[in-house]
């Protein structure tokens, strides 16, 4: 399934033509998760972590414990590639690593519990970055990073770089228009007395987000958590702030019932709305796409692979679909430009994409409206290929963003 912006924008017309809705065109990327698996993808034991020289400027040396919070090795850091190495002792509040600027992130490792490690390697310019382990005594340190990034003196490579994140935009845009008519489209269906349409709208409306899903999780910053109005389950919120398509979605598949769910429906279009007002105006850089693509398959290994994400639909299949595209799209669009800094790596990632697009097309049918089968009807022996298929992409995945940071 590999892929350009224009493919992705016609194969979503035509789903969405299938599904009889009109959609319009019209994104960030990073992100953060409420919920932990208990092997975190792409982190390794914390015996594992390798030694670092203390002061490197391009590198953090960062441990997590519940008292302290986010201690750093050191604060100060020269402009240009910068590795997060992130160990987590015994916070066990803690789940994610965030490197935030203004009130968007843009750098995170996830799913890091005690005892585990990982990394994140972003392209910073001069000023104040602040560096966030939410839950832990003490939440927040500020790091400072001066002088000029050296630039590539590959000119056709910058250029292709700044191709791809061109061309992501697009489709993120694209994407976002799409969540905004399919989202009204659900909103109207509450309003009415038609369950099954009802039903079908929602499966209609999920795929938009989680293609983009990183996209709200840059604005969780703050009161203003778009990612949590937008998508948190159950046990993510007190219930009286529970909100959003989760909501909505319990109502539907397990209480069948529409009573009371038109207010969250105006919601949900609502933040929506939001969501494309914010994101219409970002512009992307390369680097921000592998930790995107990267954070997409996180999601999947999350809380799609376990059956979480959608409890009482039970679509996780369609949701994980969708995650995948999103980040072999990111993927795509900086694939030109990573064949010219890394072809062994870049054909093994395709590989990867392509052999996890086959294998989630053996899920598909044409008996439920999401596409695919119900995560309920999933063997045991069906679980664990599903989990290597997609382990098979992020390992390699996982080395793009330090390589295209050096670019």
């Amino acid at each position: 399934m590999k892929r350009t912006s224009a493919r992705t924008a016609a194969r979503s017309r035509a789903a969405f033509a299938a599904l009889a809705v009109t959609a319009l065109a019209a994104g960030a990327l990073a992100g953060c998760g409420s919920s932990t698996s208990a092997k975190p993808s792409g982190a390794q034991p914390a015996a594992a972590t390798s030694s670092t020289t203390a002061g490197d400027p391009h590198k953090a040396v960062v441990t997590v414990t519940a008292a302290g919070g986010c201690a750093v090795d050191h604060a100060d850091f020269q402009a240009g590639q910068v590795t997060f190495e992130i160990t987590n002792k015994d916070a066990t509040a803690v789940s994610e690593i965030e490197l935030q600027t203004g009130q968007r992130i843009i750098g995170e490792k996830e799913n890091l519990p005690p005892g585990f490690n990982g990394s994140f390697t972003v392209a910073l310019e001069a000023g104040s970055y602040s560096l966030v382990c939410p839950g832990s005594g003490q939440p927040t340190r500020t790091i400072t990073v001066t002088g000029n990034a050296t630039t590539s003196a590959d000119a056709d490579l910058t250029t292709l770089l700044a191709q791809g994140a061109k061309e992501y935009k697009t489709y993120v845009d694209t994407q976002a228009g799409y969540l905004v008519q399919t989202t009204q489209a659900l909103a109207s269906s509450l309003k009415g007395a038609d369950l099954a349409a009802a039903q079908k709208a929602y499966m209609m409306a999920r795929p938009y987000y989680e293609k983009i899903e990183p996209v709200a999780e840059s604005f969780a910053v703050g009161s203003d958590d778009l990612d949590k109005s937008l998508d948190a389950r159950a046990d993510d919120v007190p219930p009286a702030e529970w909100a959003g398509f989760h909501r909505i979605e319990k109502g539907l598949f397990e209480d069948e019932n529409l009573a009371g769910l038109a207010a969250y429906g105006d919601a949900l279009v609502a933040n929506v709305q939001k969501l494309r007002t914010l994101t219409t105006a970002l512009e992307y850089k390369p680097f921000e796409l592998a930790n995107g693509a990267q954070e997409l398959l996180d999601e999947v290994s999350k809380t799609k692979v376990t059956g979480e994400e959608e409890r009482y639909s039970h679509i996780d299949l369609l949701d994980f679909h969708s995650n995948v595209e999103g980040s072999e799209q990111a993927f795509a669009d900086l694939k030109p430009a990573l064949q010219k800094i890394d072809p062994a790596l870049t054909g093994s990632i395709a590989d990867a994409f392509t052999a996890l697009d086959k294998l989630l097309d053996t899920y598909r049918t044409g008996d439920n409206p999401s596409g695919f089968v119900l995560y309920g009807t999933l063997k045991d022996t069906d679980k664990p290929k599903l989990v290597a298929a997609v382990k098979a992409v992020q390992e390699p995945l996982s080395q793009v963003a330090a390589k295209v940071a050096k670019s």
